[in-house]
């Protein structure tokens, strides 16, 4: 189970989360070590001995998470809660213990428990120090997951693994090279060209397509924002000398950095305008979820107190029923001396007990079809909810790796010039170098 700790002061409003309301049941299991047994007068106890040092947080809290489907006992918490007290020093220190049962979202009610040790040593008189608390958690916390076998998250294996990002920067490149269809690309081009009768209708036609008109050593090209030069003569089937005819020189267009950047600017800008209708998306599928929910909890209530005033109801024509067979007066008597009034009274508490067990089965079989109803609604939620969230996830990655795009590579001028330099080299190398007498 995860296992959070902090040190802390401020009793009053610690006693006050402890014991609110927000959580279906509360049950403060254990109080050692206190003289009161009631959590305000608890805590406040602790502060008033804290009183007699210097520290002011006089109290260390910790809250047992269990992992989501698992159903650890009383005994299991106990267990947890004695094995964190013997790695953190606080054993026979004075201490609490609350368990809440809280409804899920799925409907399902999933039990936690938190843990409060006052620091102070009354011997003498001076807190605990607390060491490496983090540090012992983890290890403690990782313990309890291969005792009971549960699945370890991630974060918890390797604390690097806490917010894994699923989607690395050489596989979204390599993703998108991959979505790319060289007749489609061609296409497209020649389509921009077609529809563009001057230098300011392809710009136009081009940035529509995501691409910016550009400048590039050899003439005219287009660049998108990975950052890819597309030479317009090759990709348009075109030659230079068609494409000055109409759209003049490329002399006052940007460079080829230059369009780069406004080719991150053209998709962030449509990635963040998807982001937020997807996030509108989720937020309207969140607030038909949250009325859905309301309605079906107040249909819940009601039933439940359908049931108990049919039970209560019941109960009472049976009781009066049953008192009816107990006679009184004369008859009574003789009921008495014969033994009869026993066996009736017998056969009455055998009815009553049969009453209750069949009274609990009716409310548990009601609770089981209010869970199995709520799980149904938490399914068509996740359901409804899934598909945006995983756009905006990917909308995410892809605007984080656009606000820092990598340098432009093995672009098809680059490519070019590396060549050519690497020519030179290996002749300045064969000019310059030592010369030996044969």
């Amino acid at each position: 189970m995860i296992l959070i700790g902090n040190q802390r002061g401020n009793a009053k409003e610690l006693a006050i989360h402890l014991l609110k309301e927000g959580n279906e049941r509360v049950v403060v299991h254990e109080v050692r070590g206190f003289v009161s047994e009631h959590l305000n007068e608890v805590f406040q106890e602790s502060y008033a001995i804290s009183r007699a040092t210097q520290c002011k947080q006089h109290l260390y809290s910790l809250s047992l998470n269990p992992p989501k489907n698992a159903k650890p006992t009383v005994q299991d918490f106990e267990c947890a809660i004695n094995q964190v007290e013997k790695q953190l020093g606080l054993i026979g220190q004075p201490r609490v213990i609350v368990f809440h049962e809280k409804r899920g979202f799925d409907g399902e009610l999933r039990k936690h428990a938190h843990a409060v040790w006052c620091r102070i040593d009354t011997d003498k008189m001076k807190a605990i120090h607390l060491p490496f608390t983090h540090k012992k958690l983890r290890e403690v916390s990782r313990s309890l997951f291969v005792e009971h076998n549960w699945r370890m998250p991630d974060g918890l294996i390797d604390s690097k693994n806490r917010n894994p990002h699923n989607y690395s920067l050489a596989e979204w490149q390599q993703a998108k090279r991959a979505g790319k269809n060289a007749k489609e690309l061609k296409a497209l081009f020649q389509d921009c060209w077609s529809c563009s009768d001057s230098k300011t209708a392809l710009k136009i036609a081009l940035w529509e397509q995501g691409f910016v008109l550009a400048k590039g050593k050899r003439g005219h090209v287009a660049v998108d924002y990975q950052g890819e030069v597309y030479p317009l003569s090759r990709w348009a089937g075109l030659k230079a000398k068609q494409i000055r005819e109409r759209i003049g020189e490329a002399d006052g267009l940007p460079s080829v950095e230059q369009a780069h950047a406004l080719a991150l600017k053209i998709i962030s800008d449509r990635l963040k305008v998807l982001k937020n209708q997807e996030q509108q998306v989720v937020a309207a599928n969140r607030k038909i979820s949250r009325n859905q929910r309301k309605n079906i909890q107040a249909k819940h209530a009601q039933d439940q107190t359908q049931l108990c005033e049919n039970q209560n109801a019941r109960r009472l024509d049976e009781d009066a029923e049953r008192a009816r067979r107990v006679r009184k007066g004369i008859f009574g008597l003789w009921d008495r001396f014969t033994g009869k009034r026993k066996r009736t009274v017998l056969e009455n508490e055998k009815a009553i007990a049969v009453r209750q067990i069949s009274d609990q089965i009716e409310k548990e079989t009601l609770n089981a079809e209010h869970n199995q109803s709520m799980q149904r609604h938490q399914k068509e939620t996740e359901a409804a909810q899934t598909p945006p969230r995983k756009s905006i996830k990917e909308l995410n990655d892809d605007i984080a790796w656009l606000q820092k795009p990598p340098e432009l590579s093995n672009t098809h001028e680059q490519v070019n010039e590396n060549k050519m330099d690497s020519r030179k080299h290996r002749r300045n190398r064969n000019r310059d170098g030592p010369q030996f007498n044969r």
